[in-house]
């Protein structure tokens, strides 16, 4: 279940996955918790880096390191494209609009409450194309 209001994309993305893969949800919470706002500087949008991360840890390399690599990087790529294909980027400033990494871009996002309105559309979109992938 996701808990959006609480967390940052990341955490909400990562966490609805993460028992699936037994680790505990505040286990998620914690590793995913500085991946929100494009890790602080407006880049990679949360909700994709909590999809990088889940695909990680389905698909991610211990076993056989070679073979893991590979389809991890194809399952990336994938959700890379299918995000994009929706969204028309990976990047937070250019999904949201607004630098939230500086105090005046941080401020507009709060005052358009673009956190609470168009963020949970990139969460639920990570989280209907990792179910999919």
């Amino acid at each position: 279940m996701l808990k959006f209001a609480e967390n940052n994309c990341c955490q909400s993305v990562f966490s609805a996955f993460a028992n699936d893969f037994g680790m505990d949800e505040s286990m998620a919470l914690k590793v995913a918790s500085g991946f929100g706002g494009g890790m602080s500087r407006g880049e990679t949008c949360g909700a994709v880096t909590g999809a990088y991360m889940t695909i990680g840890l389905k698909y991610g390399n211990s076993v056989n390191p070679s073979e893991a690599k590979v389809i991890t990087k194809q399952k990336v790529q994938a959700f890379n494209d299918l995000f994009i294909k929706k969204h028309g980027s990976l990047t937070c400033k250019e999904l949201l609009g607004v630098n939230i990494s500086v105090p005046e871009g941080l401020e507009k996002a709060e005052e358009r409450n673009l956190f609470e309105l168009i963020c949970p559309r990139f969460v639920a979109t990570a989280c209907k194309i990792i179910e999919r992938i």
